[in-house]
């Protein structure tokens, strides 16, 4: 159903991809991603479609994103990039679309922005109502669900009704009424609007209406289901870090289990958007803590495909470089044993003195004896060598917390040493 729904978005977003490119046509004329007259009328020709049809699915394009728009220039984006090998992108850009409803559908002309707000606000219970009723609801019995859920939203900000401020004194010293004749009107104002979101959700493909009844696709009943799942993974955070910061969350999570870890990563990523889940967790990893840049990789193994584009940029940068191409291994299907053959000797060296300095922060003496046995090179003197030339800012710190834990006094001087020749930018 999500591939069909948006079938005719990714048709327009590969011609843009073809057509609009860098260097090419700008796709833009005004700085807002509107598609420009010559683009349309060009994609138009090329695929057969009428200009309304090609701003329409260019619309559904960037919504969902399939296309992103950088100044004047369209580039795909990942979803549709792995369009043909990931239902996961596919589903993903779904469910961006049906998060964007109230965008792909203009609201009724002349409503208060204020009453808009309100009913996009209230519309996640309505469906929520719609899905847990496993079948057709009538249209007035969403309308009342709605108008409670608006009260509750004004009460939560203590609204007072604009009636209030021209009462007279006779009226004030009256017996007190349950309801005020502002809110009958107010209330009025929201079967339009109703309407209005009923047919923006059955544009995106996630409900029908019809004969007074509205009914979730299947496709709109699980993403519904899912986002509920969401709200209860997110309250059932294990650890208690759901709301921090990525940082102190990867802090909070050192000390758990894999698996306790893997779960505290998923609640703490279902409260947040992926974007900018995905950028705190880099921006983390940017530290000079090497211990969360482990963890937040971990974490975006937990996020997988939608953290592809970001860790692919990652590449560039020394400090992630051999995180992100062992991500990026696993998440082409190699086998996590044997996603370390990505990496160069160098590459690989680095990431040792990484994790050893990662170990020397925050683990005993014995896990950095231990942590060199892991070494890819065959003897102590030539780990050194190597050590010495890859230039690590830890390199230093780790040979004498090193040389300090190792029980055999040979070595530790031969580390000592090398770590004097490092200090002093000997040989």
């Amino acid at each position: 159903m999500a591939r069909s729904g948006l079938a005719a978005a990714a048709r327009v977003a590969r011609w843009a991809d073809n057509a609009l490119g860098p260097g090419r046509d700008a796709a833009t004329a005004d700085g807002k991603a509107t598609l420009s007259d010559p683009s349309a009328e060009r994609a138009a020709r090329d695929l057969g479609l009428t200009r309304d049809q090609v701003r329409h699915d260019w619309d559904i394009a960037r919504l969902a994103g399939l296309i992103e728009v950088h100044g004047d220039s369209a580039r795909p984006g990942w979803r549709l990039r792995a369009w043909n090998r990931d239902d996961g992108a596919v589903l993903r850009g779904w469910v961006a679309l049906f998060d964007a409803w109230s965008l792909a559908t203009p609201e009724p002309a002349g409503e208060e922005p204020a009453a808009v707000a309100e009913v996009v606000s209230a519309m996640p219970q309505v469906l929520s109502f719609l899905q847990l009723s496993a079948g057709p609801v009538p249209v007035e019995q969403l309308l009342d669900l709605l108008r409670q859920r608006v009260t509750e939203l004004r009460t939560e900000r203590c609204e007072v009704p604009y009636a209030a401020d021209a009462v007279s004194p006779a009226a004030a010293a009256a017996p007190a009424v349950d309801t005020d004749p502002a809110e009958p009107a107010r209330d009025a104002e929201l079967a339009p609007l109703l309407d209005w979101a009923l047919h923006a959700l059955a544009s995106v493909g996630a409900l029908t209406c019809g004969a007074g009844q509205a009914t979730l696709t299947p496709l709109g009943n699980w993403a519904v289901w899912v986002k509920l799942e969401q709200i209860c993974v997110a309250a059932q955070s294990p650890a208690g870090n759901i709301e921090q910061a990525a940082e102190d969350m990867l802090r909070g999570c050192a000390q758990l289990r894999p698996n306790a870890a893997r779960a505290e990563y998923r609640a703490w990523l279902a409260a947040r958007t992926v974007g900018g889940a995905v950028t705190e967790l880099l921006a983390a990893a940017r530290g000079e803590d090497a211990l969360l840049r482990g963890l937040a990789f971990e974490a975006l193994r937990v996020v997988g495909a939608p953290a592809e584009a970001e860790v692919r940029a990652a590449v560039d940068e020394p400090a992630l470089r051999p995180y992100a191409l062992l991500w990026l291994a696993e998440h082409d299907g190699v086998d996590a044993e044997d996603a370390h053959e990505v990496l160069t000797r160098q590459e690989a060296t680095w990431l040792w003195v990484d994790t050893a300095a990662a170990v020397a922060d925050h683990g005993e003496a014995p896990m950095l004896v231990r942590h060199l046995e892991s070494a890819l090179q065959p003897t102590v003197p030539a780990l050194l060598d190597e050590v010495r030339a890859v230039g690590h800012p830890r390199t230093v710190q780790v040979l004498v917390a090193l040389a300090a834990a190792h029980p055999d006094p040979a070595l530790a001087k031969a580390v000592r040493r090398a770590a004097f020749q490092v200090h002093t930018g000997g040989s």
